[in-house]
């Protein structure tokens, strides 16, 4: 293989995860504002798989535009190979992690190599490896901006209110559902950082896991419907969102909030009776936050469990491990 060509991830079509392929490509050529990673490690993230499938999930009028053949993913761990004349912020050798590009689906992080806006990229915490780090950015950054700092002014692109962090401190009742996954188990460190009282909804299987990170009460949603269990709470954050999200309202108190992460359905004419707020936000690639995860991360205040890990090459298992849920924890792809 000559120095200019690297192994990479692609999709020619979209489909199921037999449509990812290992192939030689260029390596990128860092333009202005940009590093060249070497990739260490890939994170892999539910926006891989809507563009794998070619966005099904998504109302058309949100699908972001892209064009086929595309590398996907968005999250990489790595040292900086070479830097753009403008870039002062990081030099060659640097340990480096980011979210790249999003909302955008330009990340192009399934390689050994890519080319990555300085401003998206943090230092990585010297007290987490490559995999660690590579876990971190989509999910931190979504955890952190819906519970601690918004940090941008983007409009969301399923509703036209700002979403606003709720305070988190010691008398905030935070249900987190889906708490074993990437989001879910960043958030809930995080609102137990703030010293919030965290109710974790998962299955049975994830229950020593989540009181490991500090749960103080666990619903194991397949013998228990959290809904009619719990009253009373400030925050709902709803990882799994969609249209069953609304059945959480009535866990809260008025003038409590819920945050769906991914979009779902809701009643106008319900929230207002019941007198509480339903926003959500889309998140957004961020440097300056991913600094700050950083050093929670490297005190171990906060850390990410990985699921599982995949070669590069085998990007595919890696999809059909992410098919069959119960995911506890960050799936990571190695890149050597």
């Amino acid at each position: 293989m000559s120095t200019h060509t690297m192994r990479a991830i692609r999709l020619h079509e979209h489909g199921g995860p037999g449509v990812l392929r290992y192939e030689e490509v260029e390596v990128p050529r860092p333009g202005p504002g940009e590093v060249l990673v070497r990739v260490h490690a890939a994170g892999i993230n539910p926006p891989d798989w809507y563009l794998r499938d070619g966005m099904s999930n998504l109302p058309p009028e949100t699908r972001p535009k892209f064009e086929l053949p595309v590398i996907p993913g968005t999250d990489v761990s790595g040292v900086v190979e070479a830097v753009a004349e403008d870039v002062e912020a990081f030099s060659v050798g640097d340990e480096v992690f980011g979210l790249l590009r999003f909302p955008s689906f330009d990340g192009h992080a399934y390689a050994e190599y890519v080319a990555a806006p300085a401003a998206d990229l943090a230092l990585k915490p010297a007290g987490i490896d490559h995999v660690h780090a590579a876990g971190v950015p989509m999910a931190g950054l979504t955890a952190w901006q819906f519970l601690i700092e918004l940090g941008h002014d983007h409009p969301s692109p399923f509703q036209a209110a700002t979403h606003r962090p709720v305070p988190l401190d010691a008398g905030v009742r935070v249900l987190v559902n889906g708490a074993a996954g990437g989001v879910g188990h960043l958030a809930l460190q995080l609102a137990k950082w703030k010293g919030a009282h965290v109710i974790a909804v998962a299955s049975g299987a994830h229950e020593a896991f989540l009181r490991g990170l500090g749960a103080d009460e666990f619903i194991d949603y397949t013998k228990n419907r959290p809904e009619e269990l719990v009253r009373d709470v400030d925050l709902v954050l709803d990882t799994v969102g969609g249209p069953d999200s609304k059945r959480f309202l009535r866990t809260l108190k008025r003038g409590g909030s819920q945050f769906p992460v991914f979009f779902g359905d809701f009643d106008e004419e319900e929230t207002a009776e019941l007198g509480v707020t339903v926003t959500a936000t889309q998140v957004r690639s961020s440097g300056v936050q991913l600094a700050e995860l950083g050093r929670l991360l490297d005190t171990g205040t906060v850390r990410v469990a990985i699921d599982s890990t995949f070669a590069l090459a085998d990007a595919r298992a890696a999809h059909e491990r992410a098919a069959r849920g119960h995911i506890q924890g960050k799936i990571v792809l190695t890149v050597a």
